[in-house]
């Protein structure tokens, strides 16, 4: 009976009850890769051609990207019928990261595959189908089945004789065609939404590049009707003043951080819980809302450090090592904002500015960090272009959303459709 219950999902398609098989995926299944004495030089690999050659680095978001992929000769793509790969067909990663899972669209040519991929081929397809094969075996059961087999040493080789035992869970093919049909479904409205996502954050990148002056101009590539005046340039410590304001007495227990991806958040958000020594933060600074904070912790999307607008609507505390700073009223906090997250002000900090005797923090100091020079529009088109980015940000926001919660929707279908 328990047995029974464990091979039975908790989301069902209606009129299906019986209880789902465990069928080895040797039973189900066969697989093939390029064998040793056949594999290919990088020499060998060609730019173009007729014959696509498919490698695990080809494999993204569960597809193969042949706009990635090498092509080969004709005599190497005759040289084993096996590895002859169609339109659906179902690949598996066995080098590299193992078991990651790709299926084969799209083809307008013949293709093969190098070493390091296994070809999954259908026994009988009248008792397998191949759309819910492929979603079983991308889901997680496979690489957790391959971690559970690593057990006490690494798997650099996925080999046959460890997939050969794989469980896949099966119901009727009825049942197959339906569950296979649904995430097809789910993930082609997945990939839809990231396409968009990606489309919008290159806008967004492209009117960061265009809305503000390269460095040696004093007009932008692309520009509201009605502005025709040279921007100025001023020096941050003309528009922004350093705040100094310690937290005497404690009287502000939350402390925030500067996070490149993130912006100015909680501590208590972003670590889970507070790293700051309660005892020290009388020594911290006060940040008021729309402050800003430069963070000299360099990493690769903030080679220099970054600096963020406080945005939660509250004050918060902040280590000493930060340096915050108060724009004046001829600034519109959202434009200054928009133009730290340009690159145009790095050149400067590279040239006055080092890694110093940490490679992980930039060394420069104040006194030349508000020698900054920053480039500065009227009031009126600050304002523009702040609406015409924040809008963007916003849009871009909304798409993540709806793409996470559509990610959470089949991480929970895999869980209760699946057995």
């Amino acid at each position: 009976m328990s047995s029974e219950k464990s091979l039975t999902p908790q989301i069902r398609f209606k009129g299906f009850t019986e209880a789902w098989e465990q069928r080895k995926l040797s039973e189900l299944t066969t697989m093939h890769a390029r064998i040793g004495w056949q594999n290919l030089r990088t020499s060998e690999f060609l730019d173009s051609g007729n014959y696509y050659l498919i490698t695990g680095t080809d494999f993204e978001n569960g597809y193969v990207n042949l706009s990635t992929c090498h092509y080969v000769n004709k005599d190497r793509y005759d040289q084993d019928p096996n590895i002859q790969i169609d339109n659906g067909s179902i690949l598996i990663t066995k080098d590299g990261t193992l078991g990651k899972v790709a299926l084969v669209q799209g083809l307008d040519k013949p293709a093969t595959l190098n070493a390091g991929v296994f070809n999954v081929v259908i026994r009988n397809e009248e008792i397998v189908d191949n759309g819910y094969l492929y979603q079983y075996l991308k889901a997680p059961f496979l690489l957790n089945y391959v971690a559970q087999t690593a057990t006490g040493g690494t798997i650099k080789h996925l080999n046959q004789s460890i997939l050969v035992d794989f469980p896949v869970s099966m119901p009727s093919k009825g049942e197959q065609e339906l569950i296979g049909d649904a995430f097809l479904r789910l993930d082609n409205l997945i990939t839809l939404h990231q396409r968009k996502l990606d489309a919008l954050k290159k806008i967004k990148s492209a009117l960061l590049e265009k809305m503000f002056p390269k460095n040696g101009s004093n007009v932008p590539e692309i520009r509201f009707t009605g502005f025709t005046e040279a921007w100025e340039q001023r020096k941050l410590g003309d528009i922004a003043t350093k705040q100094t304001l310690k937290n005497t007495n404690s009287i502000i227990r939350e402390p925030f951080t500067n996070s490149a991806e993130q912006g100015v958040v909680s501590q208590y958000d972003y670590f889970d819980h507070g790293i700051t020594n309660v005892a020290n933060i009388s020594n911290y600074f006060v940040i008021c809302p729309n402050d800003f904070v430069y963070n000299p912790r360099i990493s690769v999307t903030a080679p220099c450090g970054p600096i963020n607008r406080n945005r939660l609507n509250r004050p918060g505390i902040m280590s000493p090592l930060y340096t915050i700073f108060r724009t004046n009223q001829y600034i519109d906090v959202t434009y200054l904002e928009y133009y730290f997250k340009t690159k145009k002000w790095h050149p400067f900090m590279f040239l006055e500015g080092n890694t110093g005797a940490r490679s992980d923090r930039f060394s420069i100091s104040d006194s030349t960090f508000f020698k900054l020079p920053i480039q500065i529009p009227s009031k009126a088109e600050q304002k523009l272009i702040s609406k015409q980015l924040e809008a963007l940000s916003n849009l871009i926001t909304l798409h993540q959303r709806k793409l996470d919660a559509l990610k959470k929707i089949k991480s929970a279908l895999l869980e209760k459709m699946f057995v």
